[in-house]
């Protein structure tokens, strides 16, 4: 049995919908790894002396810079990767449940055309 055009486009938009959700969970998941990344940082250098000499990398170099510096740094870019998480959830959950609905609609349009 041939697909109705209706229901063929249907699914096609699904398909390309499954393929955002799955950019947006890639997408998730590297800022979580940034997050922890950075906390990881940022406690071992809650562990180290004040006067201990830092240094953070600009591309290949590696820069000295002060303790209290890089800490504040850090806790921006905490905050900062975090914001970024709570955006992409909210997008993350909105194609999900985008998701759902498009697969409600292709299922009642295949059975009211016979298709199972």
């Amino acid at each position: 049995m041939e697909i109705p055009q209706k229901i063929q486009s249907q699914i096609n938009n699904f398909q390309k919908l499954q393929q955002q959700a799955q950019a947006v969970a890639v997408q998730k998941q590297n800022i979580e790894i940034q997050i922890q990344e950075s906390q990881t940082a940022f406690e071992e250098l809650e562990k180290v002396d004040p006067n201990a000499t830092v240094y953070k990398t600009a591309g290949g170099l590696l820069i000295e810079v002060k303790q209290d510096e890089m800490t504040e740094e850090l806790k921006e870019r905490i905050e900062t990767l975090k914001l970024r998480e709570k955006t992409v959830s909210r997008q993350e959950e909105k194609v999900l449940s985008k998701l759902q609905e498009m697969q409600t609609t292709i299922q009642e349009s295949m059975k009211e055309s016979g298709i199972q």
